[in-house]
């Protein structure tokens, strides 16, 4: 067994998957907002208050980073990693915010699988955090992630067609654009927060 002669900092690990099983949250919120009947209101208010869980975990993250004098990984990446989680959070809980303010009732079906798409990106990044400790088979993880990305973007091209084949009026093409935007930059981030745990595990191999 190789004895460390310096402690590290492990709690790192916990704090990133914490942050990440946040998105899995608010992923399921979003889920829940554009469904049938929902109280968006209140869903919104929900995730209101996960994206205030979000932030908390990163200036977490980030007070830790700036107390620990040895890191598990790179001090770069550990913020970088923490802020693009963070930035998944902004994004969907923006895109939740909108449709409550845009009084948005109801959607394209296709809007449906671009959630579905942004659920299953939260899921897996909340399953490749804890392998952090280890940086083992997190390769499909990031594999997986770009597929998904790609996916959301047909999907997102889908829906601009949707949207401007004459089918609704210019306001509301107007406002679910910029919900469907949102919902698009969330998922490119959770591919940013893929590249960079591929960074990290590159780094460490």
């Amino acid at each position: 067994m190789r004895l460390r002669l310096t402690p590290r900092e492990d709690s790192f690990y916990d704090m990133f998957a914490d942050s990440a099983n946040n998105l899995v949250t608010g992923a399921r919120l979003l889920v829940e907002l554009i469904s049938d009947g929902t109280d968006r209101e209140a869903v919104a208010e929900k995730m209101r208050a996960c994206e205030h869980a979000g932030d908390e975990a990163t200036h977490a993250i980030m007070r830790r980073l700036n107390e620990t004098f040895i890191t598990p990984f790179d001090r770069e990446d550990i913020y970088r990693l923490a802020s693009q989680i963070d930035d998944v959070m902004d994004e969907m809980e923006e895109a939740a915010d909108l449709v409550v303010l845009y009084k948005i009732d109801e959607f394209p079906k296709e809007i449906v699988h671009q959630v579905e798409v942004l659920e299953r990106a939260a899921e897996l990044t909340a399953e490749a955090m804890p392998r952090l400790r280890s940086m083992k088979e997190l390769n499909e993880y990031w594999i997986e992630i770009n597929r998904l990305e790609n996916e959301g973007d047909r999907v997102y091209r889908k829906l601009l067609a949707k949207l401007f084949s004459g089918d609704y009026d210019t306001l509301t093409v107007l406002k679910l654009k910029q919900v469907i935007d949102r919902l698009e930059e969330a998922a490119d981030a959770f591919e940013h927060v893929a590249n960079t745990v591929e960074t990290i595990a590159v780094k460490e191999s």
